[in-house]
């Protein structure tokens, strides 16, 4: 029985999987709100006390971290997990705690081709690395290196890398963004929910069009990158839809830094819990504009595969896919 897991700093979601050679069926899967528990320790109990838990032999979770020596302390949340504790709460050493991309780039690999959406329509994709990039909560990055015969998966903070800007608006965003944080604006600042906020902050401040009462009103009660999210997809609001392809421009460039790094000719994909939900916008060109926008090195990105992902469980199934190969 193995228990596989997404930590992320929104969500976090806990299955157990009963696996018997190439055959897995799901007995049991929930979904937690990640803030209202104080640890994860406490959720975790939540979970095992509320199943009719058979014996667990693997235990693998993706968690948005970085992970060292079996112990991650989370990026967006007050939390520490550990293997260890992990363990004796299982009755089980057989525990991985992996960065939640390097879990999502294992689920990538085994995902059918319908759960992918492409965006480069010149694309001439082939065997090669693979460049994983997703906007959430926060914003992750890795690197799926191939060898000639299998596949590794390198996992990485990038998203905390130096965002920087390529024209006089987004000059003007990072000095805006200076005022708010002046040590250091990463791209998780401006690429991810929080980014999709502080951007359409932004555009308000430099009244880039009228505020909308309406999405105001909404924002004081739900989660404002949704709000935002949903009027730009809608187009019904001019500062959401401008906050989206300036977030798109931005995904895109930083998609692009990333691909440059490791030439991905086997591809970029975009998971994360944004990306499939804006896909509309996605496939206006904003974001391969701003992919595509690497002077002299344009010809060799025009021809590199872009994907979406649009399975939400992807991260999942990767700690099931890791458990199962070394457990």
């Amino acid at each position: 029985m193995i228990l596989a897991g997404d930590v992320g700093g929104t969500k976090t979601i806990l299955a157990l999987f009963d696996v018997e050679g190439s055959e897995v069926k799901c007995l049991r899967k929930e979904q937690f709100s990640s803030t209202h528990y104080p640890t994860f320790t406490e959720l975790l109990a939540t979970f095992l006390t509320d199943a009719d838990n058979p014996r667990i032999t693997a235990v693998c979770i993706g968690v948005a971290g970085i992970v060292i020596n079996g112990r991650c302390e989370t990026t967006n949340l007050p939390w520490v997990l550990s293997c260890k504790e992990i363990g004796e709460r299982v009755n089980n050493q057989n525990v991985w705690l992996l960065n939640d991309l390097e879990a999502t780039a294992w689920g990538l690999l085994d995902l059918p081709e319908y759960n992918f959406v492409e965006l480069n329509p010149d694309a001439q994709p082939k065997q090669g690395n693979i460049a994983v990039v997703a906007a959430g909560t926060g914003l992750g990055e890795a690197i799926i290196a191939w060898d000639g015969n299998k596949h590794l998966v390198l996992a990485s903070e990038g998203g905390h890398v130096d965002f920087a800007p390529t024209d006089e608006q987004q000059i003007a965003l990072l000095k805006f963004m200076l005022e708010k944080h002046p040590e250091h604006i990463s791209c998780e600042r401006l690429i991810s929910g929080e980014g999709l906020v502080n951007i359409y902050q932004f555009l308000k401040h430099i009244n880039h069009a009228p505020v909308n009462p309406e999405t105001e009103q909404l924002m004081t009660e739900q989660d404002h990158a949704a709000v935002i999210g949903v009027a730009g997809v809608a187009g019904n609001d001019a500062l959401c839809v401008e906050a989206l392809k300036l977030f798109c421009r931005l995904y895109g460039s930083e998609a692009g830094n990333l691909a440059l790094k490791c030439l991905p000719y086997g591809g970029v994909y975009l998971a994360g819990g944004i990306a499939a939900k804006i896909l509309p916008v996605l496939q206006q060109g904003d974001f391969m504009r701003g992919f595509l926008a690497k002077g002299r090195c344009r010809s060799v990105m025009q021809k590199i595969s872009v994907k979406v992902c649009t399975n939400p469980e992807v991260a999942l199934l990767g700690a099931l896919s890791y458990a199962k190969k070394n457990g």
